[in-house]
């Protein structure tokens, strides 16, 4: 898939931990333009793919690119949260392994009309499924300042949060915040943002915490998991990539709890006791790998 911008993010580990030369279905609940999924129809004639995504365009373009691998995948438009809805569509007994990557994908990252890059004019949308009706720029413009400034100190962990809030309220009654360069411009001025190397620009916690807030990205995240490896069958081998530490931190305590839980018996076994990174030469390769965390375990 890299002949589309898109590498998938640690392949090999993930591979790796799925086991995914198995004969058997493969569940990809993040499937966006399918680099893990297709990469392992390649080397396993014996698999088949269920994908899901919110996305349409990324299931549109990577229903294209699909090939002679097309009569092994089944795509679906849906959160991945509904996966434990569908078990008309997914044979459990069948499934050998689940993945989730929740990570934006460099096809979505680099359209400006997403608007979900700061580097880029475009409208403030950030929108997973656009069919949905809230947007970043609903957010801005209607949200209370305390609201907004819990969703930048939350889910974007920005040390200027109160202050953002305030200058956006008073920003957006005059109709000056339209664009995403119009945002990052206020939280550069807001955060008196100076380029440092290994720092972090502010209008990326910015854009994470609204990117969140809009697809309501962790809701739920924890219980899902729960649900999702009591419905596996034992040997069913899942892997969770994440791409900051609020969506780490979730599947860390999931797999925790899932493992010695309070009550009862173990339900999964842990297989990566530290989160698997990148390695060097990945993220000289592909950057945007850097923030990379791969946490798996098997359903006992």
């Amino acid at each position: 898939m890299k002949g589309c911008g898109h590498t998938p993010v640690l392949l090999e580990e993930t591979l790796f931990f799925l086991q995914a030369s198995r004969p058997g279905v493969y569940v990809d609940g993040t499937f966006g333009l399918g680099g893990h999924s297709l990469e392992i129809l390649r080397r396993n004639d014996s698999a088949r793919i269920i994908g899901f995504d919110h996305d349409e365009a990324s299931l549109q373009t990577a229903a294209g690119r699909l090939g002679s691998f097309s009569s092994r995948v089944s795509l679906y438009q849906a959160d991945f949260r509904q996966l434990v809805e569908f078990e008309g569509l997914v044979p459990w007994a069948e499934v050998r392994g689940v993945l989730f990557d929740l990570g934006l994908s460099s096809f979505q990252l680099d359209n400006p009309a997403r608007g979900f890059s700061f580097n880029q004019e475009g409208p403030l949308d950030m929108r997973m499924d656009t069919r949905q009706k809230i947007t970043a720029e609903k957010i801005l413009m209607t949200y209370p300042e305390d609201r907004l400034a819990g969703i930048f100190k939350e889910y974007g962990e920005l040390h200027h949060a109160k202050l953002l809030a305030r200058k956006i309220v008073s920003l957006r009654k005059l109709g000056l915040i339209k664009t995403t360069v119009d945002l990052r411009k206020v939280v550069e001025e807001t955060c008196h943002w100076v380029p440092q190397k290994n720092r972090i620009h502010p209008a990326a916690k910015v854009f994470q915490a609204l990117r969140i807030e809009v697809n309501q990205e962790l809701t739920g995240l924890g219980d899902f998991l729960e649900k999702l490896a009591r419905i596996c069958f034992p040997e069913t081998r899942l892997a969770v990539i994440s791409f900051h530490s609020l969506e780490d931190r979730l599947v860390k305590r999931a797999w925790q709890q899932l493992a010695a839980p309070l009550t009862g018996q173990p339900v999964v076994k842990i297989l990566t006791r530290k989160p698997v990174t990148p390695a060097r030469q990945e993220i000289e390769a592909n950057s945007r790998s850097h923030s990379a965390k791969l946490r798996a375990a098997e359903r006992i």
